[in-house]
């Protein structure tokens, strides 16, 4: 499994995964506008690839940019498919390349890749990537999904189940990306964890009932990911936050990560975070103001030794 931590990483990593594709490339769409992944969707098509795209039936105040895109891809040789009506948004990002499945929390778009704190996950996970062919397949097709893996956390169909165990096997400690926790029950599980000792903090907005979480606003940049870290062994990451709305009736996709590495290394981007937030400034100052009457009596006792 690799981590994609954005804005860091750019587009390379993307490109380099349509660039290497040899057989298949399925990839949902929400939003786009970066001609460089579009060429490399093209140019996959012109070496034999057979590339599916998903495209989002609607988004706000992006129809026209998306019906453009599917014309275009459409007059490359790339088969496309929109997502039904049926749910009020297919908010996913999701790209599956022969036998690897990326899951991302960014949309293929400048401002999420270059300006936002994201994630991406990628996966050669035999069973994962088979579930996700299975969810490409039923919306491309409009068919109903049958969810049948605990790790790939699908909205309407198993976002609630699965988040909320995810949170009550919190033991220690929850770092959570998310722009807006509102869902009530989403806020009684994270506030029973508090009250059992677990330290939750968040970049964003917790709703109104919200207690025991330390929420502060994220520097220098855009926050456009869902992720929760769990006490630095396991991950979530994804394009749903915890809403109720996203969680109980949009399509929205995201992974349930258990490797370790890959976690820790999402703990060390939110401690870097944390670290540049003004109230930490502000503590670290107090801190070594604190310290220095403590050294300087240590010095002075020195000296006149």
């Amino acid at each position: 499994m690799k981590l994609i931590i954005q804005p860091n990483d750019g587009i390379a990593p993307l490109l380099k995964a349509v660039r290497s594709a040899k057989k298949t490339i399925d990839i949902v769409i929400f939003r786009f506008d970066r001609t460089e992944l579009e060429k490399a969707l093209e140019a996959a098509v012109a070496r034999g690839v057979t590339v599916h795209a998903l495209i989002a039936h609607t988004n706000r105040g992006g129809q026209k940019s998306l019906r453009k895109l599917e014309l275009t891809l459409l007059e490359s040789g790339i088969t496309v498919a929109r997502t039904a009506d049926d749910l009020p948004r297919y908010h996913g990002k999701m790209m599956i390349v022969d036998n690897v499945l990326h899951v991302y929390g960014f949309n293929y778009t400048k401002l999420d890749i270059e300006k936002s704190r994201s994630f991406g996950v990628v996966t050669r996970d035999k069973r994962l990537v088979k579930e996700a062919a299975a969810l490409f397949e039923a919306d491309s097709t409009r068919q109903p999904y049958n969810p049948n893996h605990d790790h790939l956390v699908v909205s309407p169909e198993t976002s609630r189940e699965l988040l909320t165990a995810f949170i009550k096997k919190a033991k220690k400690q929850l770092l959570i990306y998310d722009a807006k926790v509102s869902d009530r029950l989403i806020l009684r599980t994270l506030g029973e964890r508090a009250k059992n000792g677990v330290e939750i903090r968040m970049f964003g907005k917790p709703g109104k009932s919200a207690s025991g979480i330390d929420a502060r606003k994220l520097p220098d940049m855009r926050l456009h990911v869902r992720s929760i870290i769990r006490d630095g062994s396991a991950a979530f990451v994804g394009s749903q936050s915890m809403r109720k709305l996203e969680l109980d009736g949009r399509r929205e996709v995201g992974v349930i990560i258990t490797d370790s590495r890959i976690a820790k290394k999402m703990q060390s981007v939110f401690e870097a975070d944390w670290a540049h937030t003004p109230d930490a400034k502000a503590d670290a100052k107090v801190e070594k103001r604190d310290e220095a009457p403590k050294n300087g009596a240590k010095d002075a006792a020195t000296s006149g030794a």
